[in-house]
C-alpha cells in the first residue's frame, strides 16, 4: 500500500525538478500512460493559453512541461502542501493537495499562484511514479465562504 509519506516525497520531488528544469528527473517520475492536465478556475484569464494543458504519455507531458517551464520566470518555487490520499487501489492511490507558487519581484519573494492539485500515483516495480496530475489554478477573487 502507498503511504502518504512517500507520495509526499513523489510530488515533492516533482515540484522542485519541475522548478529547476531537471526535466530528465522528471521524466523518471512519470508511469508511460501518464495525463497531465492544467488550467485556471474561472477559464478567463489573459494567459489561459499558457497554462491550459491536457497531454497524455510520458514523452507528450515532459515536452508539455519543458515548454512550459522554459516559459516561466527563474526562480519560481511550487510549494506542494497538505498531501494527503483519498482512495487507494491496490499498486494505486488517489492524491489531492494544494500548490502555493511564488518567484522574486524586484528581490523579494511573491506570491504568483496557488492551486488544487489532484491524481494519481502507482508503484511500478520498485518505483513510485505519477500516473495522473491535475493542476486548477486559482483565479477567482477570495470571498466568504457561504458566498462562494
Amino acid at each position: 500500500m502507498i503511504d502518504e509519506a512517500s507520495a509526499q516525497a513523489l510530488l515533492g520531488s516533482w515540484w522542485y525538478n519541475y522548478d529547476e528544469g531537471n526535466f530528465a528527473a522528471l521524466k523518471e517520475l512519470l508511469t508511460d500512460d501518464v495525463r497531465f492536465t492544467c488550467r485556471t478556475d474561472t477559464g478567463a484569464t489573459d494567459y489561459e493559453d499558457f497554462v491550459r494543458a491536457d497531454v497524455s504519455g510520458r514523452d507528450g507531458v515532459i515536452a508539455w512541461n519543458t515548454r512550459h517551464r522554459h516559459g516561466s520566470p527563474y526562480p519560481l518555487r511550487h510549494n506542494a502542501t497538505n498531501v494527503h490520499l483519498v482512495e487507494h487501489r491496490g499498486s494505486e492511490a488517489s492524491f489531492v493537495s494544494y500548490i502555493f507558487v511564488t518567484h522574486i519581484l524586484e528581490g523579494a519573494p511573491a506570491n504568483l499562484s496557488t492551486a488544487i492539485v489532484r491524481g494519481d500515483i502507482r508503484q511500478e516495480a520498485d518505483s513510485l511514479r505519477v500516473a495522473a496530475l491535475h493542476v486548477v489554478l486559482d483565479t477567482r477573487t477570495s470571498v466568504p465562504f457561504t458566498e462562494r
